[in-house]
């Protein structure tokens, strides 16, 4: 799969979709992220709220998989359109 920008975009709105539809881990989000429902709507089309929605996915291995699993997608998928959406550059100490 390519890794442009609006691929990126396109696979974080799927990952927001499958946020909304997880009853359990949606209010997870919501706390932890400050975000409100209004918010999910408002700032879909957002790159940078797009990249926020993957780093959450990406805390916990188990929400990676079910996700993949959910969209048959590679379970490296996220980390790859994480990396083409503002924030997820490599940053680099040395």
């Amino acid at each position: 799969m390519s890794n442009t920008r609006e691929s990126a975009e396109s696979f974080a709105l799927h990952a927001l979709a499958w946020l909304v539809g997880n009853d359990d881990l949606l209010p997870v989000f919501l706390g932890s992220t400050g975000a409100s429902e209004t918010d999910l709507k408002d700032r879909a089309t957002d790159p940078a709220f797009l990249g926020g929605v993957l780093d959450f996915l990406m805390m916990d291995d188990a929400w990676v998989v079910a996700f993949c699993d959910e969209v048959n997608a590679s379970y490296d998928r996220p980390m790859m359109a994480r990396a083409a959406l503002p924030g997820g550059e490599q940053v680099n100490w040395t």
